[in-house]
Parts: C-alpha cells; structure tokens; sequence
C-alpha cells in the first residue's frame, strides 16, 4: 500500500458526502419530519444498514488485496469483513432507536478493525484518519437520532 498519510482529495469529497444523508436524515428525525414512504427515523436506519453493509464489503476488498498463503489468516480476515453486513441484517429487525444505537456501536467496532488493517499495512496510511473523521459524524448524527427515538 502507498505509505503517504494525505487523504486523496476524491476519497475525501466522496466520503463526506456519504455523510450528508446522515445528517439530513437526523435533523428530519430530531425534527419529526417524514419522508414519502415514511419516517425520517426508519430511513436514518435503512441508510445506516446499507452503508455498514458497504464498509464491510471494503473490507472484504482489503482482505482479499492482502491474501496470502496463510489460509487460516485470511479466512479470518474475511470472516470479519462479512461481520458488518450480517451486523446490519440483525439490526434491521430492531425498534429503530436500538438499531439506530447498534449502528453506532458498529461503526465504531468496524472503525478499531479499519485501524488495525492499516496498521497491519492492509490499507492505505491515510485510512484511520479519513474513517475516524467520517466515524465520528456518522456517530454523532446517530446518536442524537437515537436520544430522541428513545425519549
């Protein structure tokens, strides 16, 4: 992997505006706002899945970009990128403040991992930093999601 530690700008843009539905779909949460097939607060939480979903199938991309001859290794690698997804699809079955709660715990579990890989040089230099920016919103969007889901 290359060793530079700058986030490329286009993984930067791109990320951040993954974050904006996050957003918008909290304030319309926090604010009791719906949407055309529902309430904000179920689409904060469909949203959530599917992005968990996708960033353990960047994992699995990282996983198998890094195998090796140590099946035993890699195996393990790959069973931790399908974590995220199988995650997602038990959370899916949840009242929407604790899913929205076992979300937040996920991607910050998934972010320790995202760490771990980078340091283990499976990812970019720049990857635990552009994860805990986008992290640490998705997060806090969440959270305040969930506060007033479960008042």
């Amino acid at each position: 992997m290359p060793s530079t530690s700058r986030i490329p700008r286009s993984a930067l843009v791109l990320g951040w505006l993954g974050v904006l539905p996050f957003a918008a779909l909290a304030l319309l949460a926090v604010t009791g706002g719906v949407l055309p097939n529902g309430s904000a607060m179920s689409g904060l939480v469909q949203y959530g899945l599917i992005i968990l979903s996708f960033m353990g199938g960047a994992q699995w991309g990282l996983a198998m970009r890094a195998a090796s001859s140590d099946d035993s290794f890699e195996g393990w690698r790959l069973t931790i990128s399908v974590l995220p997804a199988l995650a997602a699809f038990g959370l899916s079955f949840l009242p929407a403040g604790s899913a929205l709660l076992g979300l937040a715990g996920a991607f910050v579990a998934l972010l320790g991992y995202d760490v771990l890989a980078a340091r283990a040089g499976m990812a970019p230099a720049w990857y635990p930093a552009l994860r805990l920016q986008l992290t640490g919103a998705v997060v806090v969007c969440l959270l305040v999601a969930a506060g007033f889901g479960l008042r």
